[in-house]
Protein backbone atom coordinates (compact mmCIF):
# COMPACT_ATOMS: atom_id res chain seq x y z
CA UNK A 1 0.00 0.00 0.00
CA UNK A 2 1.37 3.52 -0.95
CA UNK A 3 0.86 6.02 2.00
CA UNK A 4 0.51 9.05 0.09
CA UNK A 5 3.43 11.80 1.35
CA UNK A 6 5.80 9.14 1.80
CA UNK A 7 8.75 7.47 0.20
CA UNK A 8 8.41 3.97 1.27
CA UNK A 9 10.70 0.83 0.16
CA UNK A 10 8.14 -0.06 -2.37
CA UNK A 11 8.46 2.98 -4.49
CA UNK A 12 12.48 2.93 -4.80
CA UNK A 13 14.14 0.31 -7.35
CA UNK A 14 16.40 -2.12 -5.46
CA UNK A 15 17.42 -4.72 -7.54
CA UNK A 16 19.81 -4.45 -10.29
CA UNK A 17 17.85 -5.93 -12.41
CA UNK A 18 15.50 -3.54 -12.29
CA UNK A 19 17.95 -0.78 -12.35
CA UNK A 20 19.10 -2.91 -16.04
CA UNK A 21 15.58 -3.02 -17.11
CA UNK A 22 15.19 0.68 -17.40
CA UNK A 23 18.71 1.31 -18.55
CA UNK A 24 18.02 -0.92 -21.02
CA UNK A 25 15.43 0.97 -23.39
CA UNK A 26 14.43 3.99 -21.73
CA UNK A 27 12.92 7.09 -22.57
CA UNK A 28 15.24 10.05 -22.13
CA UNK A 29 14.32 13.56 -20.44
CA UNK A 30 16.98 15.94 -20.21
CA UNK A 31 17.74 19.45 -18.11
CA UNK A 32 20.85 21.62 -18.10
CA UNK A 33 21.78 19.13 -14.58
CA UNK A 34 20.11 15.72 -14.60
CA UNK A 35 18.79 13.37 -17.01
CA UNK A 36 15.83 11.11 -16.31
CA UNK A 37 15.20 7.42 -17.29
CA UNK A 38 11.93 6.57 -17.85
CA UNK A 39 10.21 2.54 -18.61
CA UNK A 40 6.92 1.86 -17.61
CA UNK A 41 6.48 -1.13 -15.08
CA UNK A 42 3.86 -3.76 -14.45
CA UNK A 43 2.86 -1.99 -10.76
CA UNK A 44 0.02 0.40 -9.88
CA UNK A 45 3.37 3.02 -8.78
CA UNK A 46 6.08 4.85 -10.04
CA UNK A 47 9.37 3.88 -8.45
CA UNK A 48 12.63 6.14 -8.16
CA UNK A 49 16.27 4.92 -8.28
CA UNK A 50 19.09 7.07 -8.34
CA UNK A 51 22.62 6.45 -9.97
CA UNK A 52 24.58 9.46 -8.49
CA UNK A 53 28.24 8.84 -9.71
CA UNK A 54 31.18 9.52 -7.43
CA UNK A 55 33.10 10.39 -10.34
CA UNK A 56 30.35 12.89 -11.52
CA UNK A 57 29.98 14.46 -8.57
CA UNK A 58 32.90 13.87 -6.29
CA UNK A 59 32.21 15.37 -2.84
CA UNK A 60 29.75 12.90 -0.81
CA UNK A 61 27.91 16.36 0.70
CA UNK A 62 27.39 17.40 -2.64
CA UNK A 63 25.92 13.72 -3.20
CA UNK A 64 23.85 13.40 -0.59
CA UNK A 65 22.21 16.67 -0.84
CA UNK A 66 21.52 15.78 -4.29
CA UNK A 67 19.84 13.01 -3.65
CA UNK A 68 17.70 14.07 -1.06
CA UNK A 69 16.50 16.96 -2.96
CA UNK A 70 15.64 13.92 -5.95
CA UNK A 71 13.88 11.84 -3.22
CA UNK A 72 11.52 14.88 -1.66
CA UNK A 73 10.98 15.95 -5.54
CA UNK A 74 9.43 12.83 -6.17
CA UNK A 75 7.70 12.45 -3.41
CA UNK A 76 5.74 15.36 -3.98
CA UNK A 77 5.01 14.74 -7.32
CA UNK A 78 4.27 10.81 -7.02
CA UNK A 79 1.46 11.01 -7.52
CA UNK A 80 0.76 12.89 -10.85
CA UNK A 81 3.34 9.77 -12.30
CA UNK A 82 2.33 7.11 -14.21
CA UNK A 83 3.20 3.38 -13.02
CA UNK A 84 6.88 3.68 -14.50
CA UNK A 85 10.37 2.91 -13.16
CA UNK A 86 12.64 5.92 -12.63
CA UNK A 87 16.08 6.91 -13.03
CA UNK A 88 17.67 10.15 -12.20
CA UNK A 89 21.40 10.67 -13.51
CA UNK A 90 23.34 14.24 -12.58
CA UNK A 91 25.44 15.70 -15.22
CA UNK A 92 28.73 17.49 -14.51
CA UNK A 93 28.01 20.82 -12.97
CA UNK A 94 24.93 19.48 -10.78
CA UNK A 95 27.29 19.68 -7.63
CA UNK A 96 27.18 23.50 -8.18
CA UNK A 97 23.39 24.57 -8.75
CA UNK A 98 21.68 25.71 -5.63
CA UNK A 99 18.57 23.54 -4.32
CA UNK A 100 15.60 26.05 -5.90
CA UNK A 101 17.21 25.29 -9.34
CA UNK A 102 17.74 21.46 -8.74
CA UNK A 103 14.34 21.40 -7.56
CA UNK A 104 12.93 23.36 -10.71
CA UNK A 105 14.46 21.66 -12.94
CA UNK A 106 13.05 18.49 -11.25
CA UNK A 107 9.84 19.65 -11.57
CA UNK A 108 10.36 20.27 -15.23
CA UNK A 109 11.61 16.89 -15.41
CA UNK A 110 8.30 14.94 -14.49
CA UNK A 111 6.23 17.29 -16.41
CA UNK A 112 8.54 16.51 -19.69
CA UNK A 113 8.57 13.07 -18.73
CA UNK A 114 4.72 12.84 -18.36
CA UNK A 115 4.59 14.61 -21.97
CA UNK A 116 7.43 12.65 -23.99
CA UNK A 117 7.43 9.21 -22.63
CA UNK A 118 3.29 8.51 -22.02
CA UNK A 119 3.18 6.87 -24.99
CA UNK A 120 6.30 3.99 -24.16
Amino acid sequence: MITAGRFARSQRLLRSADFESVFARPCRVHSKHLTLLVRTNQLAHARLGLAVAKRIIRQAVDRNRLKRLIRESFRLHQSELPAWDLIVLPKPGAAGADNCEILGQLEQLWMDAVKRCADS
